[in-house]
């Protein structure tokens, strides 16, 4: 089965998410004990969606994250570079397409909101997809980026990173239909910048009033900005 490395080829990205699809939801439940679920939820709840408002749910995978945005009243579209991703939720009544993180298929300030959770850190170029998002949101519009984060306590982060290293793998082992593509997500969140880091990242590809807030003591953190 393909895993990606830390280069993030595009190509290899894709193929690793296509060979997870099938159990990649039940995977991802067991893996963090139902708080996928808590994250989705605060996603949605931090965006404040009005009826009728247009968002885009930018690497959406199976769209799991979509229907919890739509329960909103707002129109979302799921967009994710892995078609395999797309297929495994089809059932969901989402619409979908197929879309590259780095030229999305989108007019400029076609949405009134975006959102990515857990997928900026597989895109090639995360400052140009943080560009990107902003060039197809309204002035005004609103991110919201849901990313594994490093928790501050340093006892926490130690037993989280050990966690990463060996718990997650022997999970993966048991559930995931490619355990090798969680090693290399494990190492992908080790390799991730800190929450002020990927604040800055993202005020600096045009978006105003930057701020987050952590979950699970710092592990996820929720980053909320505005298009400038």
């Amino acid at each position: 089965m393909t895993r990606a490395d830390l280069d993030k080829d595009p190509h290899d990205v894709a193929a690793m998410f296509d060979g997870v699809a099938g159990r990649y939801d039940l995977t991802n439940t067991v893996l963090t004990a139902g708080q996928d679920r808590v994250w989705r939820r605060r996603t949605r709840e931090a965006l404040q969606l009005c009826p009728g408002q247009r968002v885009l749910d930018l690497a959406a995978g199976t769209a799991v994250s979509t229907v919890e945005l739509a329960r909103s009243g707002a129109w979302v579209v799921a967009a994710d570079f892995s078609l395999g991703m797309l297929r495994a939720g089809a059932r969901r009544a989402v619409p979908k397409v197929a879309a590259d993180a780095l030229a999305l298929p989108f007019a400029d300030g076609a949405f009134d909101a975006a959102t990515i959770s857990f997928g900026l850190r597989n895109v090639a170029d995360p400052d140009a997809a943080l560009a990107e998002l902003a060039r197809v949101t309204r002035p005004g519009g609103r991110l919201l980026v849901c990313e594994f984060g490093r928790p501050s306590w340093a006892p926490f982060r130690a037993v989280y990173h050990l966690g990463l290293q060996r718990v997650l793998p022997a999970i993966a082992d048991r559930v995931s239909s490619n355990p090798a593509a969680y090693r290399y997500l494990g190492e992908s969140i080790r390799a991730w910048p800190a929450q002020p880091e990927l604040a800055a990242r993202i005020a600096a590809a045009g978006w105003r009033d930057v701020a987050w807030r952590d979950l699970t003591f710092g592990a996820v953190a929720l980053h909320r900005a505005v298009r400038a």
